[in-house]
């Protein structure tokens, strides 16, 4: 299949956000759309400027089809997805609290969708493997039995492997009492690079949300980033280590600010720029996720974010970003404090 800059695997559901505040019991309408950890990265990378595909499978429904138009609606190569006659498309309900208070509810309709069906006998290699970038997550791993089959194949080591990026995405409720633990170190520790969050990496394997201890727990890749929420983030390559705060944001919500803060940071690693600049377009991306109200949103323009990554560390404290800053020629001057 025709070279893309990055290949992202795994499952997309239709999702669908509420349109009032409340619990799932009184919410009385939802507007549909598209969530996907994997995907989001895709499409936030094709809306940069970057040719990707996402490989998946979807049911012969019409949320399969939304789902796949809605994503090569942002410029994403689904010519490797497959339709299951058999199993339905994934679905999700959430409310309008943000993930980490006590009032978010999610409520996964996703048991044996089309996309936990996926393994090594149904998944090609030549899609696969057709990027200079792969990029996986752990949510594919507790899908089922076959998806983590699927998981080991490709992040084992040999000819033709693409560099394999791995982004934790722990998800406590989806493994329901499997070692999701020791299956997402091993993971992790057999990609190039990761992603991982401070609170998942407690959550997980009990490190202190300290990015040294993590570095010690997951050795291996070449490349660790360790996000740590409105603190910014750390990343350990090349036996140096680089911090970079985030930027003040006035959130709207926050899901999908860790897909697009790996997206960021692979379209800074494709362009080869430093490793404190990759953070900063890593912080930049989730800065344009977090402005809007759902998964993905439209990120800076490539120069727009090049000016912004480029700042000294004076004025990058400086900046705070709201909705709608995206849409500026260049950094406005509100989103700078004095």
């Amino acid at each position: 299949m025709e070279a893309v800059d990055v290949v992202a695997l795994g499952e997309s559901m239709v999702t669908f956000l509420p349109t009032r505040p409340g619990r799932l019991a009184d919410v009385p309408s939802f507007t549909r759309t598209i969530g996907g950890a994997e995907s989001n990265v895709v499409c936030a990378l094709a809306a940069a400027g970057h040719p990707t595909r996402w490989v998946s499978r979807v049911g012969a429904d019409g949320f399969g089809t939304h789902l796949v138009e809605r994503i090569a609606g942002y410029g994403v190569d689904t010519s490797a997805v497959t339709v299951d006659p058999d199993r339905p498309t994934g679905v999700y309900f959430r409310t309008a609290a943000d993930r980490a208070g006590d009032a978010h509810e999610v409520a996964y309709y996703r048991a044996g969708s089309a996309a936990s069906a996926m393994s090594v006998h149904n998944v090609g290699p030549e899609a696969v493997r057709a990027g200079r970038v792969l990029h996986l997550s752990g949510i594919t791993a507790a899908l089922s039995a076959g998806c983590l089959g699927l998981l080991r194949a490709l992040t084992a080591p040999g000819p033709g492997r693409p560099l394999v990026s791995f982004d934790v995405n722990h998800r406590p409720a989806l493994w329901r009492h499997r070692d999701d633990a020791l299956v997402l170190r091993d993971l992790a520790n057999r990609a190039d690079l990761v992603f991982v969050g401070a609170d998942e990496a407690q959550a997980a394997w009990g490190v202190p949300g300290d990015a040294e201890a993590i570095r010690a727990c997951l050795p291996e890749p070449a490349v660790l980033v360790v996000k740590d929420g409105h603190r910014g983030a750390t990343v350990f390559a090349d036996g140096a280590t680089v911090s970079v705060p985030a930027p003040a944001v006035d959130v709207v919500a926050a899901t999908g600010a860790g897909d697009a803060f790996a997206a960021g940071f692979l379209s800074a690693t494709l362009r080869g720029r430093p490793l404190r600049e990759r953070l900063r377009h890593g912080h930049l991306m989730a800065a344009a996720a977090l402005t809007v109200p759902g998964d993905l949103a439209a990120p800076p323009a490539r120069g727009h974010a090049d000016r912004l990554a480029a700042l000294d560390d004076g004025a990058w404290g400086r900046l705070r970003f709201g909705p709608g800053w995206t849409r500026a020629e260049q950094a406005p001057q509100e989103a700078i404090t004095p």
